[in-house]
């Protein structure tokens, strides 16, 4: 049966200024006073009934309990921040803590610049629960030698610190990896071999995400994208971790300035390294990647598909160029052979109607003839016959081949009718006044 202990509560102080006239206002009525019996409950009840099975006092239950917990802490952590501890590293000299290895004191060696702090903090509890000078002693240890737990703080220390973690990634050789070599390549998968390189390698870049080395089915766009991003590369990286102590005496301050500058100098030098050796190794990977020869080949067949379509078509408009010179000489021939016979045929023509003409006038003339000049009696005098002809002149002369055809026909059908005749040229003679081509009287012997 629990121990029955009376717990005495005072009532809290009264705040100042308080008056019970115009502060307090009664509710209610208090009940009277019960005395309860209070008994532990839940974890202190399993403590109160530990303590009572084992015939412990608190302090022991306490130190017992907290040995049980650490175990249940070494026992139960996971394997994952659990690493064999080297002997060398369990002997090393707390004051080279720039040397130690800070992942690999508190067993983080396969996750390094990937850990978590709460993985840097598991492994650092985990850690001191089995190195701690006290622990040792409370196991009966005779080594009092704390420089591995000093190591463990220190590692602590640096990987919980932003800066001071960045610092040191920045020179963790251990996370590197080397690239292939030819051979490796050659009997290896390329993108196996130099993937996690480049995974390495982008842990410096202050751009993220980082664009993926890919595979055998990337398109070009991406491989140009992925080594563009590696050549243009945009590197985090400092030396500093690396940098000699500066001394901290105000009586050195030129030892300290040429120490600074000697640092500043150097971590330039290890800068510029660092980009040489990041260009040569990308420079290596572009050259055992297949993807770029077969983007190659692709382009120069695609040059030659191109150079092959473009003479095709300049053959092709060569052809039809030709084609139509051809074309165009044979027009231009066929117009000239046309334009020669049409000039043949207008010549004919104009040969056929002088022709005409000239026998249409012959029989103007030789109508008059027929007449005798339209002598009434005897021979016509030779005034009569050249004032005749005259007329006969001047009428051929104002009329055109066909006007002058229509009046041959019309003498032809008057034939050696001189009346008849005469009233043919008459008829003309008055057309023409009547278009303004003769005058009224200017026709004398033939109206």
């Amino acid at each position: 049966m629990a121990t029955i202990q009376t717990v005495n509560l005072p009532l809290p102080a009264l705040p100042a200024g308080w008056s019970a006239d115009k502060d307090f206002k009664a509710v209610g009525t208090l009940s009277s006073a019960i005395q309860r019996n209070i008994e532990p409950v839940g974890p202190h009840f399993l403590a109160h009934a530990r303590r009572k099975r084992h015939n412990r006092t608190f302090s022991e239950d306490e130190r017992i309990t907290a040995q049980e917990n650490v175990k249940k802490v070494e026992d139960g952590e996971d394997d994952d921040i659990s690493e064999p501890e080297d002997p060398l590293m369990l002997s090393r000299d707390a004051k080279d803590w720039k040397g130690q290895d800070h992942y690999a004191v508190l067993g983080l060696s396969k996750y390094r610049w990937r850990a978590t702090p709460e993985q840097i903090k598991r492994a650092h509890r985990k850690k001191v629960l089995r190195h701690h000078p006290d622990k040792k002693a409370a196991a009966g240890a005779t080594d009092e030698n704390d420089s591995f737990f000093k190591c463990i703080q220190k590692a602590t220390e640096v990987l919980l610190d932003p800066t001071k973690r960045r610092q040191f990634d920045s020179v963790d050789e251990a996370a590197d990896v080397d690239p292939p070599s030819k051979k490796q390549v050659a009997k290896g998968n390329f993108y196996k071999l130099w993937g996690p390189v480049f995974e390495s390698e982008a842990r410096f870049s202050k751009k993220q995400p980082v664009p993926l080395l890919g595979n055998e089915n990337s398109t070009k766009e991406e491989v140009e994208e992925f080594y563009n991003f590696w050549y243009n590369f945009d590197s985090w990286r400092s030396f500093e971790y690396q940098d000699e102590d500066v001394p901290d005496d105000n009586e050195s301050r030129d030892q300290k300035r040429h120490i600074e500058k000697k640092n500043a100098n150097a971590r330039r030098k290890k800068k510029t390294e660092d980009s040489t050796r990041l260009r040569h190794l990308v420079d290596d990977c572009l050259a055992q990647d297949e993807r770029i020869k077969k983007f190659r080949q692709q382009e120069r067949a695609g040059k030659d598909k191109r150079r092959l379509e473009k003479e095709a078509e300049a053959k092709r408009l060569a052809e039809e160029k030709e084609q139509a010179r051809i074309e165009e000489e044979r027009k231009k021939k066929e117009a000239e052979e046309a334009a020669k016979v049409e000039r043949e045929a207008n010549k004919k023509a104009k040969e056929a109607a002088k022709n005409a003409a000239k026998k249409n006038k012959r029989v103007l003339k030789g109508s008059v003839k027929d007449v005798n000049y339209f002598a009434k009696s005897g021979e016509p005098s030779a005034a009569q016959i050249d004032g005749v002809l005259s007329d006969v002149e001047l009428i051929q002369s104002k009329i055109d081949n066909e006007q002058l055809a229509a009046l041959a026909g019309r003498l032809t059908s008057a034939g050696k009718d001189a009346a008849a005749v005469k009233a043919a040229f008459a008829e003309e003679a008055k057309r023409l006044v009547g278009e303004g081509k003769l005058k009224d009287g200017e026709i004398k012997t033939l109206v």
